[in-house]
């Protein structure tokens, strides 16, 4: 926080050159420990994160220059305000394992700018993508600014005992339960960024193309692993067969190891297969794929379609490659189910009546609502990525995300030359008169009892300044 922001931005704002110019470095790692097809962690975790670091490194002056508080001189004469955006101090940063890079840059970058340091806890599956993380600064920063701590669930629980300021967590919706107990028991404000359950709403006027593409890459990029994938498809009755003849033939087309990647752990692996085997013992219709052998991590890309509702499958998060698809009556219907979801991070609606599917926007739960896409938009580092309900409320990205990172600091400073304050001791007659009085010159009588008020006031004053 002692270093000046605008050598802050010029220091962090290598960090761009040091990403790209390793990007071929990075794709390696990301698809030898996560599975990732090379061309998706470059345009996945690579090139967004060039944006976000000018994005930031540009705006942050701006962002955090100190606004005036508009105070009325007759009031409080002499007297000016100021707010200002102070550095929550040390910020633990506890990341998952699916989008190693991405993540954790995200806060770690307008976190610093903003005056933060940062203990960064990548994921214990991913700690060679975390360390890289780290080595982006190497040399720009100030000893002990970004420090890493690789390990299990055991050592973010020790970085919350250790007193930070602020804990940004990524990652499932149980653990983010007890780490929010657990800062709330020591008062540490949080970020929580939990799990999904996005759906996509298909609408009879859609561009039926476009719609089932758009699904099926929602759907199974990065294997499915991402908060924001499609988990659940609500298509209208009118086009319910073509469409799903559609995402069906364009999921066959997938080729395996590289257009979908591998599932990155065998426990989430066996998460996914478990679901899948409820779903179709409940009597959903397998459409194409199906869970691998037991152990396997190339899970295929599965599309089934699905009727009851009161199957793990549509209620909790799998976090895999598989794609129930449900056909509705109307938008209508498709708007109640995708709201009855504890789950509220994204939605996407595919139509071509744009004016109705803001209208429908509107009435979503969801964080992010996305038209004719889905899920891309938490590359965006000038747009919010939040959520609701299980999901979290934590915010990344845009300005919205200092919020977080920071917190407001008023200033007040009095030029007035004055002895005292009228509101200051000792309280008399006087001063009793001189409230009342303008409560009702304020608006608590009608004309007559304002003017009545108001002469009332004069000479109440002029009392009140003799020190009676």
């Amino acid at each position: 926080a002692e270093v000046p922001i605008a050598e802050r931005a010029q220091r962090i704002a290598k960090v761009k050159r040091r990403l790209l110019s390793r990007a071929e470095e990075i794709a390696a790692l990301l698809h030898r420990e996560c599975g990732k097809p090379i061309e998706e962690a470059a345009l996945a975790e690579v090139l967004p994160n060039a944006d976000l670091i000018d994005y930031w490194t540009v705006s942050i002056e701006e962002l955090l220059d100190e606004s005036p508080v508009d105070l009325d001189p007759i009031a409080y004469p002499g007297k000016a305000g100021r707010i200002r955006r102070e550095p929550r101090g040390v910020v633990a940063l506890i990341t998952p394992w699916n989008y190693p890079v991405a993540i954790p840059l995200r806060t770690i970058v307008p976190a610093l700018l903003a005056g933060n340091a940062v203990v960064f806890k990548p994921s214990e599956v991913t700690p060679r993508s975390g360390a890289l993380v780290a080595s982006l600064f190497d040399g720009l920063l100030p000893d002990g600014v970004l420090a890493v701590a690789q390990g299990g669930g055991d050592v973010g629980a020790a970085l919350i005992d250790a007193g930070v300021d602020l804990v940004v967590f990524t990652g499932s919706v149980a653990t983010g339960k007890k780490i929010a107990v657990a800062c709330a028991e020591r008062l540490v404000p949080t970020s929580l960024e939990l799990g999904g359950k996005d759906s996509a709403i298909v609408l009879g006027d859609c561009d039926l193309e476009r719609a089932a593409r758009g699904v099926v890459w929602g759907a199974f990029t990065n294997a499915g692993q991402n908060c924001a994938s499609i988990e659940r498809v609500y298509v209208e009755q009118a086009i319910a067969d073509r469409f799903i003849e559609r995402v069906v033939a364009l999921t066959r087309q997938l080729r395996a190891g590289v257009d979908v990647g591998a599932m990155t752990t065998a426990q989430q692996a066996e998460i996914v297969r478990r679901q899948l085997a409820a779903a179709v013992a409940d009597g959903a219709e397998l459409l194409a794929g199906g869970a691998p052998e037991p152990g396997a991590l190339a899970f295929p890309p599965t599309v089934l379609k699905v009727e009851r509702e009161d199957t793990p499958l549509l209620r909790e998060e799998t976090f895999g490659p598989v794609l129930p698809v449900l056909v509705v009556k109307d938008a209508e219907e498709a708007i109640a189910r995708t709201n009855a979801s504890r789950f509220a991070l994204t939605t996407s609606l595919w139509t071509r009546g744009y004016e109705r599917a803001h209208a429908l926007a509107r009435r979503l739960r969801s964080g992010v609502v996305t038209i004719n896409n889905h899920g891309f938009t938490g590359a965006l580092p000038g747009a919010p990525w939040t959520g609701t309900g299980d999901s979290g409320s934590g915010i990344t990205s845009s300005p919205h995300a200092l919020a977080e990172l920071t917190r407001p600091r008023f200033y007040l400073e009095d030029r007035s030359r004055a002895k005292g304050e009228l509101w200051w001791y000792p309280y008399t007659p006087t001063l009793r008169t001189i409230a009342f009085a303008m409560a009702r010159v304020r608006g608590g009588a009608g004309w007559s009892g304002r003017v009545g008020a108001l002469v009332e006031l004069v000479a109440a004053f002029a009392r009140r300044l003799l020190g009676r």
